[in-house]
């Protein structure tokens, strides 16, 4: 039951007991030397509970508090009920703590628990596994004093942890892992470190697939193209439905071939790696050749292709990419926009950053395809693709160039109304030529 001191009867109490000392004093004629004593032994019995109490919260191991009677019994009690009621509490909260443990131990990714100022405040078991870190040995070290990885130090540097850094583990070099930063409390961060080695290794064996296939039909597409253009040379005496199909055989031959150019293409570019050196690109050259060129392919369309380009203004980068990304987006919008439409190619400064843009008067694009229009083979109309003999791979290698040069491709585009494909480099990717 709650207990609570009354002053009343505090007063009360001592009221009484020094008005019967007072009256005993009175009997024996020592009023004041009687009612002395009583205070005294008043102040003794306090400091007596006082020292008792001192002891029990400073020296002694026990849990329970002292017994004792009247109203410091009563303090004793409510003590006891703090006591017990801490222990109940502490013991929610050890558990809650060793079921985040257990939970955090469960996971299949490394977490570390870091500090505003990266400092390991805490991991799990597989953060040994991937990162050696180990806790509570290495609480206090900063994480990047045990990952030195080049990569992971400029990671952190750059501060953009909106995508994850790849790197090899440091305790196992066979494992590939993605390290990902989020914000965690207030003030910390949590890294996770996922293991992607199989991931990795599929990739890679993509790749490797790709790029293999696409040499061996290489060879065979020659040859092809060789007897088509040597028959089609002594087509004269071939009866007409032989010639069409020659034709028919040719103009897929053709396809075939572009279709492997830019698998090639896209092997060569997922492969490269940021370290490749960038050079200073004139970016107006670059733009004029792509514009001449855009003409042979325009003769039979014949869109009225318009340029605004800023002189002197060019970028870091490595020139067979960029040509390739430049004459994607220029070869899309002669495609797929209709006979005599319109297309702007722009090359401006935007801000401190610099902007390609290239803009068409065509028939748009939906907004449920624009988000996967940078999907190896797809298509947003696979007929009409079919038609201009697209293969769905041209924006896929913009992306991996436009990853090689800190790049983002910015699609705008509403149906029927036209599209607008930008590169924009950061700054300081843009220099002077």
């Amino acid at each position: 039951m709650p207990f609570r001191i009354s002053t009343r009867q505090v007063v009360v109490k001592l009221v009484f007991i020094f008005s019967i000392s007072a009256l005993l004093g009175f009997l024996i004629g020592h009023v004041f030397f009687v009612m002395l004593l009583v205070a005294l032994a008043i102040i003794a019995y306090q400091y007596k509970y006082i020292f008792t109490l001192s002891t029990w919260l400073w020296r002694t191991k026990s849990i329970s508090p002292p017994e004792a009677d009247g109203l410091w019994g009563r303090i004793f009690d409510g003590l006891d009920r703090l006591v017990r009621k801490h222990r109940k509490k502490q013991k929610r909260l050890n558990e809650r703590i060793r079921r985040f443990r257990d939970g955090a131990e469960a996971i299949p990714d490394g977490g570390v628990v870091l500090g505003s100022d990266l400092t390991i405040q805490w991991s799990n078991k597989r953060a040994a596994k991937f990162l050696g870190v180990r806790w509570p040995g290495d609480q206090g070290q900063r994480i990047d004093n045990l990952l030195r990885a080049p990569e992971f130090a400029h990671y952190l540097d750059k501060g953009d942890f909106e995508n994850p850094c790849l790197l090899a583990s440091p305790v196992n070099t066979d494992i590939q892992l993605e390290l990902r930063f989020m914000d965690y409390g207030k003030g910390d961060l949590l890294l996770l470190a996922r293991d992607v080695s199989k991931v990795h290794r599929v990739e890679e064996m993509r790749r490797d697939f790709v790029a293999n296939v696409s040499h061996e039909l290489k060879t065979p597409l020659t040859v092809m193209r060789g007897y088509v253009e040597m028959i089609q040379a002594d087509g004269s005496s071939l009866a007409p439905h032989w010639q069409q199909a020659i034709d028919v055989i040719e103009g897929q031959v053709s396809r075939m071939d572009r279709l492997v150019e830019q698998l090639l293409v896209l092997s060569r570019v997922e492969v490269n790696t940021d370290d490749e050196i960038k050079q200073v690109l004139n970016v107006p050259e670059i733009l004029q050749q792509l514009l001449k060129d855009a003409h042979w392919l325009n003769q039979e369309k014949k869109h009225a292709i318009s340029a605004e380009i800023a002189d002197g203004l060019g970028i870091l980068g490595i020139d067979t990419e960029i040509k390739s990304a430049f004459a994607n987006l220029l070869s899309n919008a002669i495609a797929y926009t209709q006979e005599g439409g319109e297309i702007l190619v722009s090359w401006q400064r935007y801000g401190s950053k610099a902007k390609f843009t290239v803009k068409d008067n065509g028939p748009g694009i939906r907004p449920e395809d624009v988000n996967r229009l940078t999907e190896r083979f797809y298509r947003v109309d696979k007929s009409r693709s079919r038609n201009t003999g697209g293969s769905g791979l041209g924006l896929a290698i913009v992306k991996h160039v436009l990853h090689h040069h800190n790049a983002e491709l910015v699609i705008s585009s509403r149906w029927q109304q036209g599209s607008e494909f930008s590169i924009v480099f950061e700054e300081n990717s843009v220099t002077s030529v």
